[in-house]
């Protein structure tokens, strides 16, 4: 007779079929960040498969309203129900309808949609409506990040991830952040040719804020000096920073607003490239100059209105920034109390949060010391010495009281 061949647990079947069919290193990944499977999700919490609720304040910017928002999913499942892919041959009405709910909530003088399916997507398509208008020298800021397609790749100022796939796109400087002189000395170089590129808030690079005015600078020399203004709104934008728009705290219209994450309401992947007509021109002439056979799906464009109707009628926006003032303080206290000087700062705005440590490898400590405390946070992609907090803007008070107390468990965990 032969041996029964020993029962294989389910984590341990899921982690060989990710080896087998997707990747090795995510297998790794997944095994390090706590060894458990995502179930089910339901506004602020995610369930796992071994019976556990955990906190969701990571997610990398896209669960502002939680998971399945009510008002996201009924008009998803409404469409599902109709169309939920277009020919693109015939027009078709949600396009245009989520077109108009953005434009209803970005800053004034942007008129113009460009729907694509995820961030580095959005970053192509205004990438090459720079080129469009004759500006080829790209201009992107240190630790900046802005995808990893290979035009994108090129304004991700990071070398460990453009390395590996030299060369990119030739005539792209890179100046400091929050430098406006720095900046202009590149413009002035490249007078009537540059795009530049930028966050109003870094968030790969560790929830880096620039100074006060810093983005009018930016808006100012790009006038000044003929540049195309591209601000990077993918992870930032739709109310993660207390605003609707980063572009909103300093008062700027850019050519081109990118957006992202928390368009799609947590349930259906969509961007959005928003320009003025100027600057769309190239794009408004000929409708086959640059398409995607997914962009403006009917899914995507009901998930997207839903997601700006939540935002909306439930006061999210305003929330966050009330939240994530409370957050900061908070976290700052307790960090302080616990860690002392092993913790630089903690800074951010709304509900965009960095707490950055002087100690090599607390961040990813922490990080995992907040995993089992039932609450999922991020890493930086840019920055190996923050941990990032993405909060969801329906928190409840109950919620806020268990993350308070995970990150202070949490805390003295590291110290251990």
């Amino acid at each position: 007779m032969t041996a029964p061949v020993a029962d294989v647990d389910p984590y341990t079947q899921l982690v060989d079929r990710y080896r087998k069919y997707l990747s090795k290193g995510r297998a790794s990944l997944g095994e390090m960040f706590g060894g458990d499977v995502e179930a089910s999700s339901s506004g602020a919490w995610i369930h796992t498969a071994a019976g556990r609720k955990i906190l969701n304040c990571g997610g990398y910017g896209v669960f502002l309203m939680g998971a399945r928002h009510p008002r996201v999913i009924a008009e998803v499942a409404r469409q599902l129900e109709t169309n939920p892919i277009a020919t693109r041959l015939l027009l078709e009405p949600e396009v245009v309808d989520a077109a108009e709910a953005l434009v209803s909530v970005v800053p004034a003088g942007l008129q113009k949609v460009h729907f694509a399916c995820g961030g580095a997507e959005a970053v192509e398509a205004a990438i090459k409506l720079a080129r469009a208008h004759g500006k080829r020298h790209l201009v992107s800021m240190e630790s900046g990040y802005h995808g990893k397609t290979m035009g994108a790749l090129s304004v991700t100022a990071k070398d460990t991830f453009q390395t590996p796939f030299l060369p990119l796109l030739p005539d792209v400087s890179r100046v400091p952040y929050g430098d406006a002189a720095g900046l202009e000395e590149v413009l002035a170089r490249h007078e009537g040719e540059a795009c530049v590129i930028v966050e109003p808030v870094q968030g790969e690079a560790g929830v880096i804020i620039p100074p006060d005015g810093y983005l009018r600078d930016v808006e100012r020399l790009c006038r000044e000096y003929g540049a195309f203004f591209v601000l990077d709104e993918i992870q930032t934008g739709l109310g993660r920073l207390g605003h609707w728009w980063g572009a909103d705290r300093e008062g700027v219209t850019p050519d081109v607003l990118l957006v992202g994450k928390g368009l799609s309401g947590g349930v259906v992947p969509v961007s959005a490239l928003v320009a003025s007509p100027k600057a769309f021109r190239p794009f408004d002439k000929d409708p086959f100059i640059h398409t995607s056979t997914f962009s403006g799906n009917p899914l995507a464009m009901a998930a997207a209105k839903g997601a700006i109707a939540a935002l909306k009628e439930d006061g999210l926006v305003e929330r966050s920034a009330v939240l994530g003032e409370q957050l900061r303080t908070e976290i700052e206290q307790i960090s302080r109390k616990v860690l002392g000087d092993r913790v630089r700062e903690v800074r951010g705005a709304g509900l965009l949060i960095g707490i950055e440590f002087t100690v090599p490898g607390m961040a990813g400590d922490l990080l995992l010391e907040l995993i089992g405390a039932g609450v999922l946070a991020n890493h930086s992609l840019n920055s190996s010495t923050v941990m990032r907090l993405t909060p969801p803007a329906v928190l409840t008070d109950d919620d806020v009281r268990f993350l308070l107390d995970a990150f202070e468990r949490a805390a003295h965990a590291v110290l251990a």
